[in-house]
This record gives structure tokens, sequence and C-alpha cells, in this order.
């Protein structure tokens, strides 16, 4: 686990230290040589760059929002409607065929300090079997997941189906952490006394249910995209990584239906905490009910007696007082038997 989370640092380091430009808009770009590895490559070679040799591929990872970015897009013959698409401000996950290349908007989970999981990234990918072109704005780790895998020749992908599916399950990956992240305050807060600070508990639920609902509102429709990736990619996208897809598919599965328990689970604990702080001020009101209901009488005997008019009986009798302690003793004792006969208390 350490090392993941030093490789995250890692990316997060690299992906904001790129200082990308009008002119340079690349990120990174890597010449794949179809075995697992690759080179590193300009933006201006990347600009010109044609296969020298069968099942060379070329990735580059641009900055969608720098102008360079449309020019080159332009060049590549891509139509206006898609280019607006790659680097517009519309990120809804979504996936199709145009030809022979195949389009996708898809969203990952933002791990960049201070922020929500639920204020997910998005990140557009453009392919035509030699050309993988995938765009972002804000910092994206999964990319760099990626090409660290070629850059040290750890079994990468060798074309761009397997590129495009190690994309997808890294990213899908990755939201798997959020997801037993929740699961695992949920048990916390299970296995906390609910006495011990309601307040805070239900606060803390809220969030969770807001990171549930907003996952969810994001990888429903990322779902769809990769299901459409995997019906509708053109034929450079294997059986293989059909089938990767495939499994990717069944993982996301998987997490909505976790998402779907760990929603309920909130439900469920918020309701039980509610109810127990509804029963607690329900018998804080049933005694003091009864405790007005027990000096109720006591108060009019008393004020009766004390009524500043002639004729008070006891006004010269030196035992009147404990006289009317008595009465308030014996009309007390009636009522705690009355409450006790009539299962009040």
């Amino acid at each position: 686990m350490r090392v993941h989370m030093e490789d995250d640092l890692e990316d997060l380091q690299l992906e904001s230290a790129d200082d990308c430009s009008d002119e340079n808009p690349m990120l990174f770009g890597r010449i794949l040589d179809g075995n697992g590895a690759g080179r590193s490559i300009s933006w201006e070679e990347a600009k010109v760059w044609k296969p020298e040799r069968s099942g060379e591929v070329l990735w580059v990872h641009l900055c969608r929002n720098r102008p360079g970015v449309d020019g080159w897009l332009q060049q590549l013959e891509i139509p206006e409607p898609t280019r607006e698409l790659l680097t517009g401000e519309r990120t809804r996950p979504r996936a199709f065929r145009e030809g022979n290349t195949l389009v996708a908007t898809l969203r990952g989970i933002n791990f960049n300090p201070g922020a929500e999981p639920e204020d997910m990234l998005s990140m557009q990918l453009w392919c035509d079997g030699e050309r993988l072109v995938t765009l972002r704005k804000m910092p994206l780790q999964t990319p760099r997941h990626v090409l660290r895998m070629i850059d040290r020749r750890e079994a990468g992908p060798s074309d761009c189906g397997a590129l495009i599916t190690e994309l997808t399950e890294a990213m899908i990956t990755r939201m798997n952490r959020s997801i037993v992240d929740m699961n695992e305050h949920i048990d916390e807060l299970e296995d906390r006394d609910p006495e011990d600070d309601p307040e805070g508990m239900l606060e803390k639920i809220a969030t969770i249910r807001r990171n549930c609902l907003g996952l969810k509102r994001h990888m429903g429709p990322m779902h769809e995209a990769l299901e459409a990736i995997s019906r509708n990619a053109p034929a450079w996208f294997e059986d293989h990584d059909r089938r990767e897809i495939a499994e990717s598919i069944d993982r996301l599965r998987r997490y909505l239906e976790d998402l779907d328990i760990s929603k309920e689970s909130a439900v469920v604990l918020m309701d039980d905490i509610r109810g127990r702080s509804i029963a607690r001020n329900e018998q804080t009101n049933y005694m003091l009910t009864i405790v007005a209901a027990i000096f109720l009488p006591l108060g009019f005997l008393t004020g009766l007696l004390g009524i500043n008019v002639g004729g008070i009986p006891g006004t010269e009798n030196p035992d009147a007082f404990w006289i009317v302690v008595a009465l308030c003793a014996t009309v007390i004792a009636l009522q705690l038997a009355l409450f006790w006969r009539w299962k009040w208390l």
C-alpha cells in the first residue's frame, strides 16, 4: 500500500510540475514499440509523426485548454463537433465510434489535495488505431500510472486497444479506493456509541451520503460509456481488448452496487441515531410531564392556602404547617400509587 501511495504522490507531483504552454500543450508523449515499452517524443515530433514500422503507436497526453490543441486536432482531420467535444467543457461520460476512430469522455476520481471524491475529473480521448490522444484540464493521475508502466517496462500496453483498456482499468481501480474508504468510515461509525457525539456522527454520515450520490451520478454514465466502447469500437480494438473492457464494466457494476449498499447503510445508521435522539427527547418530555402532573395539585393546594384573604384555617394553630406538609405528602403518595396502577411509571 505504501508503494502505491508513493507512486500516487509521484504522479501528482509530475502532473502538477508539468508546465504546458500555448506553443507546447503536450504533457508527455510516447511512441509504443509494440512490446510493452516506449520512447519519449517531443511536441514538434508528435505533430508530424507517422509510423516507421508495423506495430508502432503514438500516445500524446495534452492539456486541452491550450490554443495549440485545436489546431493540431484539425490537422488530424477530426470533424469540428468532435474537436469541440474533445476540448470543451461537456464532460459527461460518453463514447461513440466515428468511422475508424473511437471518441470517448471518461471520468476519474479527483485525488488532488483538498478535493472531495465526488469532484471527479474528466479525460477525453481520441484514437484511430495508430494515434491515441488523451486530453485533460486539471491534473489527473491515471495517465501517469500507465506511463510509469511503459517507462519501467512493466509489461505495459502494446497497442491502442490495450492502452485504452489500461487507462480505463486504472481509472476504475482508483474509484474503489474511495468506496472502500467510505465503507471503512461507515463501519467505524457503526462501532461507535451514538450517545457520544450524535451531531458529529450525523454530519459525517451526511458527507458520506453526498459522496455516494456524487460518485454514482458520474459512475452510471461511465458504465454506459464503457459498454458503448465494448459494442461499437472499431476493428483495431481486438477481441481480447473487448474482454478486458467487459471485466472493467463488471467491476464498475460491482462498485455501483457497493455504492448503493454504502448509501443504504448510511441511511440506516442515520435513522438509528435520529431514532435514539427522538426516543431520548420523548423520555425527557415524559418525565417532565410526570413531574408537572405531580406538582400541579400541590401548587393548587399551596396557592389556595396562600391567598391573602380572611378565614384561612390554621393561621393561629402552631401545628398547621406540619398538617399541610402531611396533606401534601398524602397527595403525592396517592398520585404515585395511581400512576403506578395506570402504568405511567
